[in-house]
């Protein structure tokens, strides 16, 4: 089984977490999406969106989207980190599906990554600033939910035992380092993100990240 990603990327952790998590073996393939190297020709015979990641078993079958990847594998082994109970499956769906959406518009795509993509930081400044005091409004209310609503007491998002949601959703917020986050505001939020640091694939999954973010808050709050 190969798995082509590139570490920084968001979707890419989601997936790399997950793996690293439950010793699950994969031949990596890296590339780099700064490089630009999804646009070699031969990658868009791999995934035409010229995205990451992409699952590629032995026997030829493939899958993109990072949250349809680890529901597959976790299927596939029976991990109850996707759990069996059709009630309490669907709340881990609609959790995926929530970081997947609106949070992910808000927090990541109009504020996250207005600090990091080249598109952005070339645009007039007054502008960027519009787009980044949407996002922040966004990302504030989404952050609040997150925080009172769905984590609240627990120690993970569906409860107190990790499911995918977690991948998912740990991916998506700690965009949020990139932007100067340090997630004071929403204590349970941080204290999520600190249990999921204690977790084996932490650190394989998201040391390329965080060697990018340097003396951002990441390392701040471990």
């Amino acid at each position: 089984m190969q798995l082509i990603y590139d570490p920084v990327s968001t979707s890419s952790r989601i997936v790399t977490f997950f793996l690293h998590d439950h010793a699950i073996e994969f031949e990596s393939r890296e590339i780099s999406l700064a490089a630009g190297e999804q646009k070699a020709t031969e990658f868009g015979f791999v995934n035409p969106n010229r995205e990451v990641p992409v699952l590629v078993e032995d026997c030829g079958f493939q899958l993109t989207q990072s949250a349809v990847i680890i529901q597959y594998l976790a299927q596939q082994r029976g991990l109850d980190v996707y759990p069996a109970n059709f009630r309490e499956r669907a709340k881990v769906d609609e959790a995926m599906s929530w970081f997947k959406t609106n949070f992910h518009i808000y927090h990541c795509a109009l504020l996250s990554y207005t600090h990091i993509l080249p598109v952005f930081l070339a645009m007039e400044p007054a502008m960027l600033g519009t787009v980044r005091a949407i996002g922040k409004g966004g990302s504030d209310k989404y952050l609040k939910v997150l925080n009172d609503h769905m984590i609240g007491p627990n120690a993970y998002v569906c409860g107190n035992r990790i499911t995918l949601a977690d991948y998912v959703g740990a991916a998506n917020v700690t965009l949020g380092y990139a932007a100067g986050m340090d997630f004071a505001d929403y204590p349970n939020v941080r204290r999520w993100l600190r249990t999921l640091r204690h977790h084996k694939g932490w650190a394989p999954a998201y040391s390329a990240f965080e060697a990018v973010l340097g003396d951002k808050p990441a390392q701040k709050v471990a």
